[in-house]
């Protein structure tokens, strides 16, 4: 087994085999990186001299090598149950997209509907509008001519009243 400081940050098991799940650098939870590019940079140098340290010098391997263990066959069941995990979930979600989008497609065609009655009723209320702003001023003006009339009408009775009281007043004062 190898020293991890010394062996670049590596845990080899006893056949000197790096084990990868052991090993420091293996977090794939991403703590001290930014972005899994940070993570690869971060590793690839340490991993291609592993790699290279392992290769025999005279670059055969034996039958040995390559042998699945325990372990690596339950990281690979793992890895594919995960995998199958995340392909449900995937199609979960595409499944939602897609009826997103037949919910966005039927919403853009009932304003498509909608337009032509919106501006048709924003015509009306503008012309409605208008009419109102005619019909104020002609109500404004109609007041002002009744008014001016009125309290000529309203100047001569109430000086008629007060002519009146005065005679009355005159008439009971004279007796």
């Amino acid at each position: 087994m190898g020293d991890p400081d010394v062996d670049h940050g590596f845990v080899f098991d006893d056949q000197g085999r790096t084990d990868v799940l052991a090993s420091p650098f293996f977090d794939v939870h991403f703590g001290n990186d930014e972005s899994t590019d940070d993570y690869v940079d971060r590793i690839l140098y340490q991993l291609t001299l592993t790699i290279e340290a392992q290769i025999p010098p005279d670059g055969s391997f034996d039958a040995n090598y390559f042998q699945q263990t325990e372990e690596s066959n339950k990281f690979r069941q793992e890895f594919e149950m995960r995998k199958m995990k995340q392909d449900q979930g995937l199609d979960t979600i595409a499944e939602g997209l897609d009826t997103l989008k037949n919910m966005a497609h039927d919403m853009n065609e009932e304003l498509d509907r909608q337009v032509p009655l919106i501006d048709e009723i924003d015509t009306k209320v503008d012309r409605a509008n208008a009419d109102l702003k005619n019909t104020n001023v002609r109500l404004k003006d109609t007041i002002n001519q009744l008014r001016s009339s009125r309290n000529f009408c309203i100047d001569i009775i109430l000086l008629c009243i007060i002519l009146g009281i005065a005679a009355y007043l005159y008439n009971v004062l004279k007796k």
